[in-house]
């Protein structure tokens, strides 16, 4: 169950890596933002770069974005991002948009670029000015570090409450040209469906212009990132980075050109398979949860239906009980969207039917309860109210969702 990706147009790379896209380059190591892991990345192209974004819906955007989402503004082109994990430079106030810029500034000076060719991303507490000092000192060290095989240290530099780091690559053939899509990501708590709800970067060498490729990454993160929770808490820094070198030679990609719905697969692709990482990932969590909402009116009803369901705390308790209460997918179902119709819903846990026209159905208590101990739990529902779909993802409620997040500072 996932969405309708079809796979046929491009070949999956087991050893993922951000740098694999022709042009790029990146690293990562540890300046003492953090106790011990790698806390400072940075991810480069020897070209200026095609660039888009999307950020966080929350009030409180940090400083970062804001001067990413400047900089971008300028040209549509990126040719380096800097990424600290540890402190998120959010509600720092005027002090933390100079901190945003005097690392892109620092980082363009070494690299010899316009600083507005640099975005910054930064995760970690709310609240705390970033530590300039350290941070000078090591944008010195890291960047003359970069390379093609600094892939999975700028992947681990970038997490904070993460138990694993999240790549995924792919390759495919455009205008008979190999193009490459590759991404990494972090995101583990404070995780909800309000735009990415993460930090994402994902790196390309085919040509695209940035004006379509904008459009697909905000159409492409409606029905991924947008659709995975963890917590219900849309963090202050969530954010997700493209950039297209346009090195594999390909002509510049667009909806009419004969490869773009390849080319928009495969992106998809990268972009639902980081997300399911996320939600697997989620703080405490023991099981990723999806959630495939079938038969519904229109896309944004299968859509909200979904992200009910996934995001709440009494279903993903009983998941991590592996206790069949289908009733608890059933009432967040009907506030997810009142319009639906009790009396048409199916409800399946993998493949045990436990709901039909809205009402109870015998089920084996014994392989219910199975399902619900895999390390990936499917639930279906199909409202049978029209030919719309949706797939959200989540995580299981846990004790230690809470320990981790009763000491996050200490």
């Amino acid at each position: 169950m996932s969405l309708a990706v079809p796979a046929c147009f491009f070949q999956i790379i087991d050893q993922a890596s951000i740098t694999s896209p022709k042009g790029f380059v990146s690293a990562g190591i540890h300046v003492g933002i953090r106790k011990r892991k790698r806390d400072l990345g940075v991810l480069i192209c020897t070209v200026p770069a095609t660039a888009a974004a999307v950020y966080t819906t929350n009030a409180f955007q940090a400083a970062p974005l804001k001067i990413s989402q400047e900089n971008i503004n300028k040209e549509g082109k990126l040719q380096a991002i800097v990424v600290n994990s540890g402190v998120a430079n959010a509600c720092t106030g005027e002090r933390g948009i100079e901190d945003a810029k005097a690392i892109a500034s620092q980082a363009a000076q070494l690299l010899e670029i316009p600083a507005h060719y640099v975005g910054v991303a930064s995760t970690g507490v709310i609240g705390q000015y970033l530590p300039m000092d350290k941070l000078t000192s090591g944008l010195e060290k890291v960047i003359p570090t970069a390379n093609e095989a600094g892939g999975y240290d700028f992947a681990e530099a970038i997490l904070t409450t993460d138990t694993f780091t999240k790549q995924v690559q792919v390759k495919l053939q455009v205008d008979g040209k190999e193009v490459t899509i590759a991404g990494a990501a972090k995101g583990s708590g404070m995780i909800h469906p309000n735009m990415a709800t993460m930090l994402g970067f994902i790196t390309t060498d085919a040509a695209i212009e940035s004006n379509h490729l904008q459009l697909l990454l905000k159409e492409t993160t409606d029905k991924t990132f947008n659709m995975i929770t963890v917590d219900g808490d849309c963090s202050t820094n969530d954010s997700v980075f493209v950039m297209a070198s346009g090195l594999a030679g390909n002509e510049s990609l667009n909806p009419q050109h004969a490869d773009w719905d390849a080319f928009q697969a495969a992106f998809t692709y990268v972009c639902q398979e980081l997300a399911k990482k996320i939600a697997k990932d989620g703080e405490g969590a023991t099981r990723l949860i999806e959630v495939e909402v079938t038969g519904a009116s229109s896309r944004q009803m299968a859509r909200k239906v979904a992200k009910a369901i996934v995001g709440s705390n009494l279903v993903k308790s009983a998941v991590f009980g592996a206790d069949a209460n289908w009733g608890r997918i059933l009432c967040a179902a009907g506030y997810g969207e009142p319009l639906l119709r009790p009396e048409q819903v199916q409800v399946k846990l993998g493949t045990v039917a436990v709901v039909d026209k809205g009402l109870p159905v015998p089920f084996d208590e014994t392989k219910a309860s199975e399902i619900l101990n895999q390390e990936k739990v499917d639930i279906h529902i199909n409202l049978q109210q029209g030919a719309y779909q949706a797939v959200a993802w989540g995580c299981d409620l846990t004790y230690d969702y809470v320990k981790i997040n009763a000491s996050y500072r200490t």
